[in-house]
């Protein structure tokens, strides 16, 4: 029987040491770039480590540095274009700062899973935790050790730590335009399909629906509840189908404002003669429909640029002044807005 050959030994400092006739010490300084080498030492060194393809080992240059340059993030499990878009920002900035990034994906989302995750990126040595778990559990306190910076996306509350770095949309103001852009197109009142109860974002962005409404004294809807697909959209839009006053929809993204507008076309209504509707996070495929829909744009990118920058300058130790941001979002105005047909009222109901 034929013995498997061993496994190659890995090559060790001590080895790079020997071929460069210097010290284990001054290679690890050279690992680490630490002053005080000599140049022409440091030339023997690195030359060492190239021929001998050394690669230092994470665990143990982490013991000399104390830092270990990783990252880990807890999002939850989701292909919806928002969390998919702020993690693809996060993993760019990471890997152009040199860090290494690890990801848990929430299934059950529930508190005792996020704490679950933060706990094991913590024993994996992240020096930054980064929490972009969309599910509100009615704000737990996570426990994170002393001395881990923490990024969360979303708003600051009383419920965030005072040291937290706290980035993202300021989706209230966001909303707010929306629902005034269709107010001021004379609509009377602008109905709302919102996200699931128990996302932040569905309450921030109906926070500013809400006072959108108020400011000008207009009726406020009931609130219609989707889960951010296309099919609760649909739904929620087919049940307001058969009341000729409802001429304005915003919806909380832009999947369930697509399915809305497929749910007025197979009534055989038009959007926006008939309905207008507002969508929200720009997702690519929306300036593509028919009509393309007005919708308010997140510069996920900008977000994401402005956090990881602030994560990054607390952990090398230089904090930065302020630390909670709201960045502004855009109205992108397409076809699926116009002024209110002033004899919608009369139509026959959509049964």
């Amino acid at each position: 029987m034929e013995i498997p050959a061993e496994p190659p030994r890995r090559v060790s400092m001590h080895d790079v040491a020997a071929l460069a006739g210097v010290t284990q010490k001054t290679v690890s300084r050279v690992v680490n770039n630490e002053r005080h080498v000599a140049p022409a030492t440091k030339e023997r060194v690195l030359a060492a480590i190239k021929e001998l393809g050394f690669r230092p080992n994470a665990a143990a240059r982490a013991l000399v540095t104390r830092k270990s340059r990783r990252l880990g993030m807890v999002t939850m499990s989701t292909t919806l274009y928002g969390p998919a878009s702020i993690l693809d920002g996060i993993e760019q900035a990471a890997r152009s700062a040199g860090y290494a990034l690890s990801v848990l994906r929430t299934t059950e989302n529930n508190a005792e899973e996020l704490q679950n995750a933060v706990n094991q990126l913590v024993d994996q040595g992240a020096e930054g935790i980064i929490l972009s778990e969309p599910i509100d559990f009615g704000h737990p306190r996570l426990d994170i050790p002393a001395g881990v910076a923490v990024l969360s996306f979303g708003s600051p509350s009383e419920h965030y730590r005072p040291e937290e770095i706290v980035v993202g949309t300021d989706e209230p103001e966001a909303a707010r335009s929306a629902t005034e852009h269709l107010l001021a197109l004379g609509h009377r009142t602008v109905w709302h399909i919102a996200g699931p109860e128990s996302w932040a974002a569905s309450r921030r962005r109906i926070a500013g629906w809400r006072a959108a409404l108020a400011e000008v004294d207009a009726a406020e809807p009931t609130v219609l509840r989707g889960d951010w697909t296309p099919r609760s959209g649909h739904d929620a839009m087919r049940s307001l189908l058969h009341r000729p006053d409802v001429t304005a929809v915003f919806a909380a993204n832009d999947h369930m404002a697509i399915g809305a507008m497929r749910a007025i076309a197979d009534a055989g209504l038009q959007v926006p003669r008939d309905v207008s509707v507002v969508g929200f996070d720009d997702d690519p495929v929306s300036a593509f429909l028919s009509p393309p829909l007005t919708t308010i744009r997140q510069d996920f990118a900008e977000v994401t640029r402005r956090a990881m920058h602030r994560l990054i300058r607390t952990l090398e130790g230089h904090p930065p002044a302020e630390r909670h941001r709201a960045v502004p979002a855009q109205l992108t105005v397409r076809a699926s807005t116009g002024p209110a047909n002033p004899d919608r009222a009369t139509l026959r109901p959509v049964s």
